[in-house]
């Protein structure tokens, strides 16, 4: 499970007490959006297991390298288009795919697939993503909320999920309750 667009160390602490497997940075253009100083000095205190993912959409090439060099993420999260021009550095690439694009061929071992315009909260097409999901893996991300992400897993069977404005008090505001009910909504789901 993650938790995406974190930009406070309020929001860093209850994603990690909550038991979330991954927290997302976004270096786009975004209420959420952080620079790599500031994504260093949320991370700084992760748990050695915790995946740090850095969220990037068409990035310029100088922000591309920085954050791969600097930030050293453990994966990097762009639109498939990217994936070729972003520069060599760590961070596995994890391409995002939006419902109703056209799929690339063949898949890559792994994706995030989404709703079709990112943080806007819009529910993907589960069933979009259950086609998918039996042929990849697929991180289930868009719309998701402590209410809906029990069904989404039962429906889709993804992955992984991934979370940002459905555990938010205020947008681009996390909210600790909302992430810890996510988690346990997602992690309950998934053993049933």
């Amino acid at each position: 499970m993650k938790i995406c667009g974190l930009t406070s160390a309020e929001g860093v602490a209850a994603a990690v007490a909550a038991g979330a497997d991954a927290i997302g940075f976004v270096f786009a253009p975004s209420p959420r959006q952080v620079d790599v100083p500031r994504a260093l000095e949320l991370a700084r205190e992760l748990p050695e297991k915790m995946l740090r993912v850095a969220v990037m959409r068409h990035p310029p090439a100088a922000l591309a390298e920085a954050v791969r060099r600097d930030f050293r993420p453990d994966w990097v999260q762009t639109d498939f288009a990217d994936v070729e021009s972003l520069p060599d550095g760590p961070g596995t690439v994890v391409p995002v795919l939006r419902a109703g694009r056209e799929r690339p061929d063949p898949l890559p071992p792994r994706l995030l697939f989404e709703g079709p315009v990112s943080g806007s909260g819009e529910v993907a097409d589960w069933a979009e993503a259950a086609d998918l999901a039996g042929r990849t893996d697929v991180i289930l991300a868009g719309g998701l909320s402590p209410e809906n992400v029990a069904s989404a897993v039962v429906r889709v069977r993804p992955w992984g999920v991934d979370v940002s404005s459905g555990v938010e008090a205020s947008r681009g505001v996390k909210d600790p309750a909302k992430i810890h009910d996510f988690i346990a909504a997602a992690r309950t789901a998934a053993r049933n």
